[in-house]
């Protein structure tokens, strides 16, 4: 299967978090399993890095696509597609990142994992 990880999922198996569910974490390991990680989160982990919200993520901000290898994790560029589909999405959900996630999920046919319900009335499939 093909998965895409929101930001918290991905920095949750990174640091080997209770938080992170248990469906989660053994899809993630599982053998044959394609694990994607957008551009998007290297943004909003970046940022929220620079901003002090997030001092615990700062291999991932100074160093995110060999981060990525190291994990056996496939970056996922962001498309012409991919913003202009999240620029569409109707709904009130203001979040950019999070936008950009439904888009890239549904262009790519990705099952998002996510702990987000907000992502449901987006003709998404999640796994949590």
């Amino acid at each position: 299967m093909r998965f895409l990880l929101d930001t918290h999922a991905l920095l949750w198996w990174v640091l080997d978090s209770e938080s992170l569910s248990r469906i989660a974490r053994k899809k993630i390991a599982e053998f044959g399993n394609e694990i994607f990680v957008s551009a998007a989160t290297a943004w909003e982990v970046s940022t929220k890095f620079r901003l002090g919200k997030l001092p615990e993520a700062e291999p991932f901000a100074t160093r995110f696509d060999e981060s990525l290898l190291e994990l056996g994790f496939i970056g996922l560029p962001i498309s012409v597609d991919h913003a202009q589909r999240a620029g569409l999405l109707p709904g009130s959900h203001k979040d950019p990142f999070d936008r950009l996630l439904i888009a890239q999920a549904q262009a790519e046919n990705l099952v998002l994992v996510s702990n987000e319900r907000v992502f449901d009335g987006y003709g998404v499939r999640r796994l949590w």
